[in-house]
């Protein structure tokens, strides 16, 4: 498959089991493999963050880059429902309770994640099948 410079990135821990069964979601509903991965502590991850001047960024939330434009927390999950198949584009509607509504909800999950789901001791290998998907 053919990527572009401006496919989406979704850039996420990659030691938090959350996030990691998020990006395993996300994969298996991109019917179009269009949405690339990098986890934040990993040099390809690191090397987005510096280009987009979010070097000091919290690892205590996903960001999903889109071309020169960037999105944190929950505005992140919104946008990947665009580029879903299935039903899941109509959940973008959600985007109609109010950003500090859906961040403070975001950033309780966030902040209890490793305690309600795990922290891995290193980031998650992609299955073979998904190798490509990841910078």
């Amino acid at each position: 498959m053919e990527r572009k410079d401006s496919d989406p990135i979704l850039l996420f821990d990659g030691v938090c089991n959350l996030c990691n069964g998020f990006v395993k979601s996300v994969i298996t509903r991109d019917q179009k493999g269009i949405i690339r991965y990098a986890s934040l502590q990993s040099e390809a991850g690191q090397q987005l963050l510096s280009n987009i001047k979010l070097e000091s960024f919290s690892m205590d939330t996903v960001i999903l880059v889109e071309g020169k434009n960037f999105y944190t927390k929950s505005d992140v999950a919104l946008r990947i429902f665009r580029h879903l198949g299935g039903g899941w584009p109509y959940l973008y509607y959600l985007s109609i309770i109010p950003k500090f509504i859906r961040d403070t909800i975001y950033d309780l999950i966030a902040r209890n994640r490793y305690r309600w789901f795990g922290k891995k001791d290193s980031c998650m290998l992609p299955q073979p099948e998904w190798e490509d998907r990841f910078l």
